[in-house]
């Protein structure tokens, strides 16, 4: 009989923790060991009973730690929680290895689609009009160093080793192996001693890259065309994204060096993977001229290969491939400035583009399939053409991200300097379309090489320069999108046009064409209420209907983050909802596409939560096979880290695509008075939360003293400043530290605020709630996100942070609003869910969250301790290591936090 899940994590935890402690006593002696594991033991005793008596030991052995006892000990058990991870995501290979017989595969979706009537030439048809494309940022709520993330990935592969070990003599010595790598991780330091700079965002970003995508791709592709009987005319409509390089929304270090420094070290990624597949296959296609014959074309190729040698002048495969790899060398020495890991036999020239190189390698398979058949249509070459063919020479698409205030201040520079317009920021919506469309007609350039500018005028104009450089040098989708933050207004995004005019990326004319499309973010509740008027406005101008007509697309990003932070959990996720079908009608009555681009995080209540269930809950005609999402934080080494699970997620996330578009019961259909109730609740829910979060006097200081935000800004986690501006205020801190601030002292509020007061307030029935939730996914899942954040919450940890708030009286009256809140929230979910306890109808859930709360619960009762001895003025370096190190802890042990 197979073991539970629980009983599976369990086993395969207690086994890692066997190995930790022997590592422990080995290196720290076995009184260290005894100390760690007497803690431990407690509180698991605490949990499990729940008494005063428990509670009262577990505390007692907690104060009795000296400071550097303290840090030693938030060690262990920070680590302890990241080996769990480990654990758990070995958990989820195993599960991976069930294959197709999986739901959220794309055989599992064939398999319900068909059930449904729907066949698969209807998936063949939507995927190769499709796009999916997971886009790594660097949004900063990763709080593992790469050196961290280097062990666990070491550990896990030893792990799986050990998993799958066929003798007990392999194992032993798998064990050995697993003993050594957890020692190396054991002195490990966790945190990062300095502040990453943009260009170890970089790094980050591709080690993913490298260590996943390459790999995995071109694998999902040669399953796919088996899944699909495919005989090779799948088109590459997976495929991957990137803001780290170009994202200069808030971060003044990402520069024109910068971004061609993203996008070289992106190249020399891509191009090394096919240096050493083409090496390979030289060694491999051995094929003699004297035993087969070749193609002309094929011929062609090996007669002006660089390779004279005698040895192979009768293996004409070897000579073409010999050749090919000489091109793509002068390719990685042009892009990357560096000379390539292996020689080629002789100089050649470069390739102008990817596709050139595509059609030659194209031409090796071709020739090897007409001579020799299907037995070579699979296999390394088709995976290599395939790779070529989604990652170019670029690797990932970048792209470009701004604020419009900068624009704004910018245009208008631009215009004064020029003597176009002496006051563009005093002018009304209309004053500034006719001015901006205007300049947009003719092909007069405004910026001069001999005017002098401020020097956010210079950066921006130096960016978009690179930007035209690095297409010109690396191929047309290097860099596609320009995301315009806080758009409000159509002449947000006609600016954006205008500066990419002045470096010859928007050129005027009949009709105008442009290489970077303009892409509005809409992120606040009022943004996305007035985003289909915006969308609207802005696609009845014939120059936009003219730039959009080639690809008949129009891309909208919708952004959960500041939805969330403007208006609540339960508003924000309504009016993403809405502003989705609205922008989706608009798109469509204009003739045109519509993609969206989800801008989610990590925790639920910056969008985080199950993708999968996420997709089959948006609204229906709303993804159609196109859908772009980020993928941020902590969320990218959970996904994309290890190279199996990075190809779980994906598939995951193709599958969901799929049966959101398809699906005849996808995203359910809202009926009216689904709509009514919602906005009933989601108008309650705001005024709840807001009524708080806005409106209670000495809220921003409550904050500040009852999460550790201060001691967050100073991790060393992301380049980019935590606040928009110095002001202290709700609004300007960034959405990423408000969620993960309050994820650390375990209120959570982002994830549910607000939701108690809706139903208790907005005059929906209970019932009608119930009929809701069984019957739309959309609700289903938004209170299942919550249900999982209200799991993790422990609103009597959150009132010992309270505690750190020196106005008592100020304490008390927002902690009491926020337990309030809870009790009601809590009441409410159960009785529309119709269970007796949180997560009751999801055990295995339940049960691993239960099982890391042990674990977690001593970081967050030191970490206050740690605060409190800071905020007091004890400078000891040691106090804030300790707070940092349960910082790492505590995120490790909740997983979704930013």
């Amino acid at each position: 009989m197979s073991q539970s899940l629980p009983d599976q994590l369990r086993a395969t935890v207690r086994f890692m923790g066997r190995v930790l402690g022997d590592v422990i006593r080995a290196q720290d002696g076995q009184a260290v060991f005894d100390q760690i594991e007497e803690i431990r033991q407690a509180s698991v005793a605490f949990h499990r009973e729940g008494t005063p008596e428990a509670a009262a030991r577990m505390a007692e052995r907690l104060a009795g730690l000296s400071l550097s006892d303290t840090v030693r000990f938030v060690h262990s058990f920070a680590c302890f929680l990241q080996i769990t991870n480990i654990a758990e995501d070995q958990i989820d290979r195993r599960r991976g290895r069930s294959g197709d017989a999986r739901p959220d595969t794309l055989a599992g979706a064939l398999r319900t689609l068909r059930a449904e009537g729907t066949g698969q030439d209807a998936v063949a048809e939507l995927l190769r009009g499709g796009l999916i494309a997971p886009v790594i940022t660097a949004h900063p709520s990763e709080v593992r160093r790469k050196s961290v993330l280097d062990r666990q990935g070491a550990i896990a592969d030893e792990l799986d080793a050990f998993d799958q070990a066929a003798s007990e003599p392999s194992r032993e010595a798998i064990e050995r192996e697993l003993n050594r790598q957890v020692s190396i991780f054991w002195r490990t330091r966790l945190l990062r001693s300095v502040k990453p700079e943009v260009a170890d965002e970089i790094e980050n970003a591709v080690s993913f890259f490298e260590r996943s995508f390459l790999a995995a791709l071109p694998a999902l592709y040669a399953h796919w065309r088996d899944v699909l009987a495919d005989g090779g005319g799948l088109p590459s409509f997976l495929r991957v994204g990137s803001w780290v390089g170009g994202d200069r929304d808030g971060n003044p270090y990402v520069t024109a060096e910068v971004l061609q420094a993203a996008v070289a070290r992106q190249a020399k990624a891509a191009l090394a993977l096919y240096l050493e597949r083409l090496h390979a296959l030289g060694a491999e296609l051995s094929l003699s001229e004297r035993l087969t014959e070749v193609t002309p074309a094929l011929e062609s190729l090996a007669t002006v290969s660089v390779d004279r040698s005698p040895h192979r002048a009768e293996e004409p495969y070897r000579r073409a491939l010999i050749g090919i790899y000489a091109r793509v060398a002068a390719t990685y020495l042009d892009l990357t400035g560096e000379a390539p890991p292996r020689a080629p036999a002789g100089p050649a020239p470069s390739y102008d583009h990817p596709e050139a190189l595509h059609a030659d390698l194209q031409i090796v398979l071709d020739s090897l399939l007409e001579k020799h058949g299907a037995v070579f249509d699979r296999g390394p070459l088709p995976d290599l053409i395939r790779a070529v063919d989604v990652f170019g020479f670029h690797l990932a698409t970048l792209d470009l991200r701004q604020n419009s205030a900068v624009h704004e201040r910018v245009t208008a520079e631009l215009l004064k300097t020029a003597g176009a317009c002496p006051n563009y920021a005093d002018l009304d919506e209309a004053a500034r379309c006719e001015l901006l469309l205007r300049e947009l007609g003719h092909g007069r350039l405004l910026y001069s090489p001999f005017a002098r500018y401020s020097e956010e005028t210079a950066r921006e104009h130096a960016v978009l320069s690179a930007a035209a450089d690095v297409k010109r040098r690396y191929g047309a989708r290097t860099i596609r999108c320009y995301i315009v933050s806080n758009t409000t207004a159509v002449s947000d995004l006609l600016e954006v046009y205008l500066l990419l005019k002045e470096v010859g990326l928007y050129s005027p004319g009949d009709p105008p064409r442009t290489e970077i499309f303009a892409e509005p973010l809409f992120e606040t509740i009022e943004d996305l209420r007035a985003a289909p008027e915006t969308m609207a406005r802005y696609l009845e101008l014939p120059l936009i209907r003219e730039l959009l007509a080639p690809s008949g697309l129009q891309e909208v990003m919708i952004g959960y983050s500041d939805s969330n932070k403007d208006g609540s959990y339960l508003t924000s996720t309504w009016e993403l909802h809405k502003a989705s079908r609205a922008i989706c009608a608009v798109v469509g009555e204009a003739g045109l596409r519509l993609q969206l681009f989800h801008g989610r995080g990590g925790a639920v209540g910056r969008g985080g939560g199950s993708s999968f269930e996420a997709l089959l809950a948006q609204p229906r005609g709303t993804v159609n096979g196109r859908i772009r999402i980020t993928e941020q934080g902590e969320v990218v080494s959970n996904k994309y880290a290890d190279p199996e699970i990075a190809q779980q997620s994906l598939e995951t996330l193709t599958a969901g695509v799929v049966l959101a578009s398809l699906q005849k019961a996808a995203g359910g259909q809202t009926t009216p008075a689904h709509g009514t109730a919602m906005d009933a609740l989601a108008r309650s829910a705001m005024a709840a939360y807001r009524a708080l979060v806005f409106e209670t006097p000495g809220f921003v200081d409550y904050f500040y003293a009852a999460t550790p935000i201060n001691e967050i800004a100073d991790l060393n986690i992301g380049s980019r400043p935590t606040a928009r501006s110095s002001t202290r205020s709700v609004q300007a801190l960034r959405a990423i530290p408000w969620v993960f601030s309050w994820s650390q002292s375990r209120a959570m509020l982002p994830g549910w605020y607000g939701f108690g007061s809706a139903v208790k307030d907005a005059g929906v029935p209970v019932a009608a709630l119930r009929e809701m939730h069984e019957a739309w996914p959309f609700f289903a899942t938004t209170l299942a996100n919550m249900e999982m954040v209200l799991a993790k919450a422990d609103l009597g940890i959150a009132s010992r942070y309270a505690g750190l708030v020196e106005d008592r009286a100020l304490a008390t009256t927002v902690f009491d609003h926020i337990r309030a809140e809870w009790d009601r929230t809590l009441e409410a979910l159960l009785a529309i869910t119709g269970q007796s306890a949180l997560l009751e109808k999801s055990p295995d859930l339940a049960a691993m969250i239960r099982s890391r709360l042990p674990y977690i619960d001593p970081l967050n009762h030191l970490q206050i301790e740690l605060i409190r001895r800071r905020r007091a003025g004890d400078g000891d370096e040691a106090v804030l290591e300790g707070v940092h190190l349960t910082i790492n802890g505590i995120a490790a042990g909740l997983r979704n936090t930013g």
